[in-house]
């Protein structure tokens, strides 16, 4: 009699444990959106009227120079930036740059993590070394980078012996994109070294050490066991990154103001509003640029397929 009990009373159990880790999951949801709500209702007053204002205004034909002589256009302005091949090159160049640098960013900032895990000796002091370039402002850092990359003062060409001493960096296309993606990548690579290591340290010692002893190489166990545990970790470095490359201006402002065609999106937006005070064209830019931000997301997060509940433990 006690075999045949046995087994139902082993599926119940397994059920009841089942449904306290549902409850449990639903619980700490709830007290998650709980904690989360402040923020997201803060972000939606302070975003969603200028938000709703570009909006609007990327419908008319307005110049703030003459405010009484706006005119509603429709999809009109859409139509002009979507046709016009200035906005593709700018496309094209704020993709080239964020590919580059991001992919770029996540090889030297992995190497940096796998370097900052495994160090024993002055471990703070190295962690808060390598994130000084993170730590200065943005304008700083390509003011530097521009007097570095300069024809008649920097460095640059004096420690490349393959260069002569009075090549200009920014006299062309090719090599003004590279000293701003150099700009770029020595700017934030501590970020994303930063988020890595942080995915590092959950990878597993146990599997690891199971690993070795298998005679699993270092790239076997590095291709095998610690990038597969760190998907969650890379995705998020990965869209932090390219979101925030997506959007880059800065260098580009310092550094070359836009000559040589090495404008961004974000770049040329700044010149219809600010230059040319043309409000509804720059408001189609910006509401353009926000959906491509928005795609760009979407498609980051279906390409690494990580399941979140899972990698908090929940699945």
């Amino acid at each position: 009699m006690s075999t045949a009990v046995a087994p139902d009373s082993e599926r119940d159990t397994g059920r009841a444990t089942k449904a306290k880790d549902s409850d449990r999951s639903v619980a700490e949801n709830r007290l998650g959106q709980k904690l989360v709500a402040p923020a997201v209702i803060m972000m939606v007053l302070v975003t969603a009227w200028p938000m709703a204002q570009a909006l609007y205004l990327s419908l008319f034909r307005y110049r703030l120079t003459t405010p009484d002589d706006r005119e509603f256009v429709g999809l009109g302005n859409y139509g002009t930036v979507l046709t016009d091949s200035l906005f593709w090159r700018d496309t094209w160049n704020t993709v080239l740059i964020m590919v580059i640098t991001v992919g770029v960013e996540l090889v030297i900032g992995f190497a940096f993590a796998m370097v900052m895990h495994k160090i024993m000796i002055a471990r703070g002091l190295m962690r808060t070394s390598i994130l000084i370039p993170y730590g200065i402002i943005t304008v700083v850092s390509a003011f530097a980078w521009q007097f570095a990359f300069s024809l008649n003062n920097g460095f640059v060409n004096s420690w490349l012996p393959f260069f002569e001493d009075n090549f200009n960096w920014f006299g062309d296309h090719w090599p003004a994109m590279f000293a701003i993606m150099v700009s770029e990548i020595w700017k934030t690579t501590p970020f994303m070294a930063l988020l890595l290591l942080a995915g590092l340290s959950q990878v597993s010692e146990d599997m690891l050490e199971a690993a070795e002893v298998d005679g699993a190489s270092w790239w076997q166990r590095l291709w095998k066991v610690i990038l597969p545990n760190m998907r969650a970790a890379i995705m998020v470095a990965v869209l932090f990154r390219a979101l925030d490359a997506y959007r880059i201006f800065d260098q580009i402002y310092i550094m070359t103001k836009g000559a040589q065609d090495t404008e961004s999106i974000s770049f040329l937006t700044y010149r219809q509003v600010i230059e040319q005070m043309q409000l509804g064209m720059g408001s189609a830019l910006s509401v353009l640029l926000f959906l491509s931000v928005l795609i760009l997301a979407f498609g980051i997060v279906k390409l690494f397929r990580v399941d979140l509940a899972q990698a908090r433990g929940e699945g």
